[in-house]
């Protein structure tokens, strides 16, 4: 067993061994430090020391010679032997040391949020759009960083970005995050201890929540519905739909074909779907028929509105909306134009999608739809005593509700010529 102090040039000229056998080239400066060739050639770094626990010295490997260099090799046999004087043995710190990088892996932001959207998120509602959230402005955000490192101040710096763009939506964050922090600490397996939101408060932090009340003005539902027409399937066809029947976003946007009755003009939401886990019954009226009937129908997925063949349903992401938003801002302007308004004064402003149902609901009113059938087209229950003693479907009066409706709304997207006057039925 020969002893030279060894570098690089030495190490590559060693020749394989004889067949069946295999020698040590040790090295001169740290005790212990060998290269090991086999008849292969493998070349492969070992420290022969005595371990704890053991009366006889004993060869163990640190490396194999290309995946670590001679430095690395004699830095990992100085700390092996300064391990093995204070009694440590070194393979079983380098399992503590792996295992700790384990639990460190297991504890980022990432981890925490996929454990937290598959047994949480995964069986709610509005499961789909919490993971939304968390996924576009928390984890592309903290993605690698330990959840225990995340602070009061890296929470404040999200939601105050997203307050400046959309208040409500900021209000929203700071709930959802606020609940998967909480999750993290009932679980006991991240070393969390304390929520980092504990004491954010979202009245001072964002200001008083401000119901909404933004509905589209009448260019505006033409400028929607025309962006809607231009980006065809499958959001545009998804926007007129929701517009339509003033369902729920995520209602229609993952709608299966096995719900709707073309025949009998019906969509059925199933009560796994819906708000009130009660099966809701929404007329098809003929514009709704016919925008169904357009639609692909995919053999390999069952769901309406798709980017994967109806395998995967689809929604009106943020980054959807905003190309509606620009095409409804350039249609907007040219209409200004057309009246010989200065188009570069024309600003459109802030709105979400959820805005649709707000509008549908106004025009209702509007037409003068009776409040309780409005509110059943809209979905929502009957309340009070009307909810026990009244069980009547009201099928045909939210037919003509939204036939009405669909009414008004071509009236609006489709506008008749200026010299054509309307009489008066």
């Amino acid at each position: 067993m020969g002893k030279r102090v060894l570098n690089d040039r030495t190490i590559k000229g060693l020749k394989p061994a004889t067949p069946g056998k295999r020698y040590d080239i040790m090295d001169a400066l740290v005790p212990g430090l060998g290269v090991r060739v086999t008849e292969n050639g493998t070349k492969t770094f070992t420290l022969v020391t005595r371990y704890p626990g053991s009366a006889n010295p004993a060869r163990r490997a640190l490396g194999a010679y290309g995946e670590i260099t001679l430095e690395q090799a004699r830095t990992r046999a100085r700390e092996w032997l300064a391990l093995i004087q204070r009694g440590v043995d070194p393979q079983a710190e380098v399992e503590r040391q792996r295992l700790a990088e384990q639990r460190k892996r297991a504890g980022t932001f990432t981890s925490v949020c996929e454990d937290y959207i598959r047994d949480k998120l995964s069986t709610q509602r509005r499961g789909h759009d919490a993971e939304l959230q968390l996924r576009n402005e928390f984890i592309s955000r903290w993605g690698k960083r330990p959840i225990t490192e995340i602070t009061a101040g890296d929470i404040k710096v999200v939601v105050r970005e997203v307050k400046a763009r959309a208040p409500y939506m900021a209000h929203a964050l700071l709930s959802n995050v606020r609940r998967m922090f909480n999750w993290a600490i009932e679980q006991g397996d991240y070393g969390l201890e304390h929520s980092p939101c504990d004491h954010l408060k979202a009245k001072s932090l964002i200001g008083e929540r401000q119901p909404r009340s933004r509905i589209l003005i009448d260019d505006e539902i033409r400028a929607f519905w025309r962006a809607c027409m231009r980006m065809g399937y499958p959001h545009g066809d998804l926007g007129r739909a929701l517009l339509l029947t003033g369902t729920r976003h995520r209602e229609m946007a993952a709608a299966p074909w096995s719900e709707f009755d073309l025949t009998k003009s019906i969509w059925t939401i199933d009560q796994k779907r819906f708000k009130s886990n009660s099966e809701h019954i929404v007329p098809l009226v003929p514009d709704m028929i016919a925008l169904i009937q357009g639609l692909p129908r995919f053999k390999s997925g069952s769901f309406l509105f798709s980017t994967g063949y109806g395998k995967v349903a689809t929604d009106i992401t943020e980054k959807v909306k905003t190309k509606i938003d620009e095409r409804m801002l350039r249609t907007l302007r040219a209409m200004a134009r057309m009246r010989g308004d200065d188009p570069d004064r024309i600003e459109l402003r802030p709105w979400v999608i959820h805005d649709l149902r707000r509008t549908m609901r106004t025009h209702l009113a509007a037409l003068r739809i009776p409040d309780h059938i409005a509110e059943m087209v809209l979905g929502h229950g009957k309340k009070g005593l009307q909810r026990v003693y009244d069980q009547h479907r009201y099928e045909a009066e939210m037919r003509e509700a939204l036939e009405r409706w669909a009414a008004r709304l071509r009236s609006i997207v489709e506008p008749p010529p200026a010299n054509v006057v309307a009489l008066r039925a």
